[in-house]
């Protein structure tokens, strides 16, 4: 994929300046009780996950839902009490994001985005992620014979894999695929035998474990078949449970023996779970815009753009994005402040720091003044002829930027990014429904209820049959049970 605009977030800028306060020496493992040679100071580690905590939250953004917000953290610090390291403060927190994912930072900060909330099918099975996260921060594995650059890779990896936010150098890449998938085998099946252990002393059913991996081997699934479709490379899931499948005998050996510690089988709590998830935004949120198609809304903006069709359209925190099948051309879209009155031509070169504008032409969109121009720029693909349209709106300058990477026709594209940015305009009455995001609603399935129909019926644009499966813990071909509760998208 061709990037345009690259931005180092300020969290990696943190970490690569975090490197020389890390300490080495020895420290007691509290979960093992053995002499550890470690690089980082527990006061350290710590002071590390404070740091980076609101910068989590600045680039990915808290669920705003206090009651559920709540609800995660009563179930982790449940959890947490029962671990080696009760003494650390845990904080659980819900992040607005669809990707499925799970993580930690050093001392005890534990996230879990909403997109693998709305996947999992009980309380047991939250326990199960949760605790899963804690036995990484118990056993220090951020932080255990790992260096500055590691700690910085790990972390890194996390913001980069969640959020989509790739520099020019591909921050993913900075140190190797150490989240990409897990912390390594050893370490995941370590975090797994903690985890169980803490859901048994809890009370809950250490075999949650099992289920959860199938849910994201199911979600590995779908998503390999959907990158076939889109002719891509498929994005799976970075870490946790990912080293294993659900017959690994090593884990089994791990679940069971946690279960022997729990009576009948330990607490599940499906549809007290499921009951919360009502209401659950699915997919994009409203704050960050709404995708249906090749069509980008966003409310709180009162603006809608259409992307060239058959083109994929990802939604980052920071601009809107869509590429060709083949990744050869991408069209970017994105937004800043206007602070000082100067013509459109000048924001490119002065803003955008753009040089040896050619094709230059004063345009007029809506009754918004622009400027659009191409500029020869170093992308991730070489050098390349990049259109780039300034248009004015009101405090705002929007800003389209598109390429093509296809040898000997650099401008095949050229059109369609003009095409994009002329689509601009504000929301009509019947485009304010499609931006609104789409919710779970839970309700009890009868004698008569099948996945096919539920899907007729359903807002989810692509494959909704299999994603109300995957919803349901039912996929490939599974149906409901009378009586049981269902997860629907109307």
């Amino acid at each position: 994929m061709l990037t345009l605009l690259p931005r180092l977030p300020l969290l990696i800028l943190t970490l690569l300046l975090a490197g020389p306060t890390l300490l080495a020496g020895c420290a007691t493992n509290p979960v093992t009780g053995d002499k550890d040679l470690v690089l980082m100071s527990e006061e350290r580690e710590i002071a590390l996950g404070r740091e980076l905590n609101p910068q989590i939250l600045e680039q990915m953004g808290r669920y705003e839902d206090p009651e559920l917000q709540a609800y995660v953290q009563r179930v982790g610090e449940r959890l947490a009490t029962q671990s080696h390291r009760p003494d650390l403060v845990y904080r659980f927190t819900v992040l607005d994001s669809p990707d499925v994912n799970a993580f930690a930072l050093p001392g005890g900060y534990i996230y879990i985005t909403r997109g693998l909330l709305a996947y999992l099918n009980s309380e047991a099975e939250l326990a199960a992620v949760l605790g899963h996260e804690i036995g990484h921060v118990t056993a220090r594995h951020t932080v255990r014979q790992h260096s500055a650059a590691t700690v910085t890779g790990i972390l890194a990896t996390v913001i980069a894999g969640s959020t989509g936010v790739q520099g020019a150098g591909d921050l993913a890449n900075i140190a190797g695929t150490a989240l990409v998938r897990g912390y390594g085998r050893e370490h995941e099946l370590e975090a797994d035998r903690l985890g169980a252990e803490y859901l048994a002393r809890t009370g809950y059913a250490p075999g949650a474990m099992l289920g959860v991996i199938e849910v994201l081997k199911d979600q590995e699934q779908f998503e390999i078949r959907l990158a076939e479709e889109e002719g891509r490379e498929p994005r799976v899931y970075h870490g946790l449970f990912s080293t294993h499948p659900s017959n690994d005998q090593r884990l089994q050996e791990v679940v069971h023996a946690a279960e022997a510690h729990t009576r009948n089988g330990g607490r599940i709590e499906r549809d007290a779970f499921l009951q919360r998830s009502d209401g659950l935004v699915f997919g994009d949120s409203e704050a960050e815009g709404i995708r249906r198609g090749n069509r980008f809304y966003h409310a709180p903006l009162d603006l809608a753009i259409s992307f060239p069709s058959g083109w994929k359209v990802e939604n980052l925190p920071d601009r809107v994005v869509a590429t060709t099948r083949s990744g050869d051309g991408m069209i970017q879209f994105t937004m800043a402040d206007l602070n000082k009155r100067i013509p459109p031509r000048d924001f490119l070169l002065q803003r955008l720091k753009l040089a040896n504008l050619e094709h230059g032409e004063a345009i007029t969109h809506q009754g918004m003044q622009g400027y659009t121009a191409i500029a020869r720029q170093d992308t991730t693909k070489g050098r390349l002829p990049v259109r780039h349209v300034v248009l004015y709106r009101n405090d705002k300058a929007l800003l389209f930027a598109g390429a093509a990477d296809t040898s000997g026709d650099p401008f095949r594209y050229d059109r369609l990014v003009l095409e994009t940015a002329r689509s601009f305009h504000p929301l009509t009455e019947t485009e304010r429904k499609l931006a609104r995001a789409l919710r779970i609603r839970v309700i009890r399935a009868g004698n008569s209820t099948r996945m096919a129909d539920l899907a007729r019926d359903s807002s989810i644009p692509n494959h909704p049959e299999a994603q109300l499966r995957l919803l349901n813990d039912l996929y490939p071909d599974g149906e409901p049970a009378p009586g049981s509760l269902v997860k629907t998208v109307p």
